[in-house]
């Protein structure tokens, strides 16, 4: 029996075996990739230049931006390698630091879409003390503390995960090394490994997840009370936005954990990773750009100056 120092490299299996199936993946995946940093990219650039867009609501939207763009940076490029070359090869440190940033990033994505809901419920119930509670210091504080509890959810679980032996396969039956598949092929005990893994997952879902529909409990409370519907559907359309992006990630989530039969249990974990690391970056930004008028209106703003500048 051989420790892990002894495998240099694994196997990623990738989607599918068949050559004319992997073309039609990379185009449809680099087109997604490509809409998804440019769209995401694009937030932030409004939400840095534009004036219109400096309160707390933008400067969030700007790091979930920023987050969803380093997330499906980390798990696709690698992919389209993989399918534009046929080199299904991954280092052990290349895939060990892939899935520490994965982790990481998707722990941070879960706290930061719940302190985004905390920031609609400060709007909308407390709008009097919004720019006093919701100040540029707070927030930059509070983007922060999503990274350190992401960072400290994920790292006491991965820490003994990295004494973890591989003896008998290097072979990896996804596109992107996961926790998952790789516990599947040690030759170690990964008991506690995989249930210390099950309790800070599920403690990450069901904290944020309580911020989430405490804050919204308490919007639909205050939103009800609002005397014209005009009032109450301009409130609810400052969360919608956001209600879908949550829907999304956490409904991804929900699929992973519902235990489907173990033929198919391989296959539809990779077609969660794919819509959560390809297609809801991609449409994240439309989802925001499309129903909030201000987003609309800087982008159109910074067309027009562009335009300007070019013609000069």
């Amino acid at each position: 029996m051989t420790n892990h120092t002894s495998v240099t490299t694994f196997i990623l299996l990738g989607l599918t075996h068949d050559p004319q199936m992997n073309v039609l993946v990379f185009i449809v995946l680099f087109a997604a990739y490509t809409l998804s940093v440019t769209g995401n990219l694009m937030i932030i650039v409004l939400t840095v230049v534009d004036s219109h867009l400096k309160t707390a609501m933008y400067f969030f939207l700007q790091n979930f931006s920023f987050l969803e763009i380093s997330f499906t940076t980390v798990c696709i490029p690698r992919f389209l390698y993989s399918l534009s070359t046929g080199d299904n090869r991954i280092t052990y440190f290349a895939c060990i630091v892939q899935m520490f940033l994965v982790l990481l990033l998707g722990a941070t994505e879960f706290f930061l879409l719940a302190l985004m809901s905390y920031d609609r419920y400060v709007a909308i119930c407390k709008p009097l003390h919004y720019a006093t509670i919701m100040n540029s210091r707070v927030c930059g504080r509070l983007v922060f503390c999503c990274w350190t509890a992401g960072f400290f959810f994920i790292i006491i679980p991965l820490i003994p995960a990295l004494s973890l032996e591989f003896c008998n396969s290097n072979v990896i039956d996804h596109f992107l090394c996961d926790a998952s598949p790789l516990l599947k092929i040690s030759c170690s005990n990964t008991w506690v490994v995989e249930e210390m893994a099950i309790v800070f997952a599920v403690l990450i879902l069901l904290t944020t997840l309580l911020c989430i529909l405490l804050s919204y409990l308490l919007i639909i409370k205050t939103i009800l009370k609002f005397p014209t519907a005009q009032q109450r559907m301009k409130a609810f359309s400052t969360c919608s936005s956001h209600m879908i992006v949550v829907s999304i990630t956490y409904g991804g989530c929900i699929f992973i954990y519902i235990k489907p039969s173990a033929k198919d249990e391989v296959t539809i974990n990779k077609g969660v990773a794919l819509l959560t690391t390809t297609f809801a970056p991609m449409l994240n930004p439309f989802i925001y750009t499309l129903r909030n008028k201000q987003v609309k209106q800087a982008f159109m703003d910074f067309i027009k100056r562009t335009s300007f500048i070019s013609k000069k």
